[in-house]
């Protein structure tokens, strides 16, 4: 298990505690600590029931290339994720494990509840649209009874499992992206690798969520917008690519308008300068990603939303929540 942290004092003992009290028992923890200033490191060398690792990094190199390491440091068959904000309950790394001995070939989200409103889902899972946002499924939804594992696009990387050698082999989180949509790039890549993602819904995780960056900062909005058009010129097959790219543009620019008005535009502008600026680059890992494709690309876009209005619908949910 990889947790990453930056400056998570407030939440990592929490996430820790979670993690003494699983009924599954075999597993390690691996902390990457991004340089953090606020003593988290003394921490996490503060639980000795976890076989715990902890890597004190110089610099903050990024949650991508953090995990990426932390990954290259396990020795498990599977690799769990975790954030700190993220506090599991204690059948959640058991249920993980359950299913994926029942569904092989696959990787698994779990079912997150708001930390501060546990009667609503902080999201099962991500839907990612053919104009290429990408949003977490049923975020502001009422938080009822579990069903059984259903199948979702990709999985949140604040708590998810993925076979390790998988994850590796498809290179990881793309470490250009900083932090930000890397999780739905790398399930992208993964799908179009042939595997399916699973959300185990008895798997449940209470997320605080953008605890160590705001959910509407600055930093949050450049590193989604900018990195959400590198994901689809990545991975986006031929010739959907070509299909949907008028509504990818169409959402850009609604985008811009709307950060903008929102008093946001200097890093919704900067978002899409520098996307715009990395396209060589995409393209130059677009040829590789297409080239490691192990499935027809219609079975991939099967599993996108493809309602042009799906995100407005998203986006609704997310300012009115459905509560009493």
């Amino acid at each position: 298990m990889v947790i990453v942290c930056w400056n998570s004092a407030a939440y990592l003992s929490r996430c820790l505690e979670a993690l003494v009290a699983q009924t599954y028992r075999g597993f390690e923890v691996i902390i990457v600590d991004n340089a953090s200033t606020d003593g988290s490191p003394d921490i996490a060398q503060g639980h000795p029931q976890l076989r715990l690792r902890l890597e004190q990094l110089p610099t903050n190199i990024g949650f991508a290339a953090a995990t990426n390491l932390g990954a290259h440091l396990a020795r498990g068959t599977w690799l769990a994720l975790l954030n700190p904000d993220a506090f599991p309950e204690p059948v959640w790394l058991e249920q993980l494990v359950n299913a994926a001995t029942s569904y092989p070939n696959s990787f698994f989200a779990s079912r997150q509840i708001q930390g501060n409103r546990p009667v609503l889902l902080d999201g099962e899972g991500d839907t990612y649209y053919t104009s290429g946002l990408a949003l977490r499924q049923n975020y502001n939804m009422r938080y009822f009874g579990a069903d059984p594992p259903k199948e979702v696009f990709s999985a949140c990387a604040a708590a998810a499992m993925y076979p390790r050698r998988e994850f590796l082999e498809a290179g990881g989180f793309d470490e250009d992206y900083f932090a930000y949509h890397e999780d739905v790039d790398l399930g992208f890549r993964l799908r179009l690798r042939g595997l399916r993602c699973f959300l185990v819904q008895t798997a449940v995780v209470r997320h605080v969520g953008a605890a160590s960056t705001g959910a509407r900062s600055a930093f949050a909005i450049y590193h989604g917008h900018r990195n959400l058009v590198w994901t689809y010129v990545k991975n986006m097959p031929s010739p959907w690519f070509w299909f949907y790219l008028p509504l990818h543009v169409a959402v850009n620019l609604l985008s811009i308008i709307y950060f903008v008005l929102a008093g946001h535009g200097l890093a919704i502008l900067r978002a899409k300068l520098d996307a715009f600026r990395g396209l060589p680059g995409a393209f130059s890992k677009r040829q590789l990603v297409q080239a490691q494709r192990r499935v027809a690309g219609a079975e991939v876009v099967r599993h996108m939303n493809r309602d042009p209005f799906g995100p407005l619908e998203g986006w609704i949910s997310r300012q009115w929540p459905l509560v009493d």
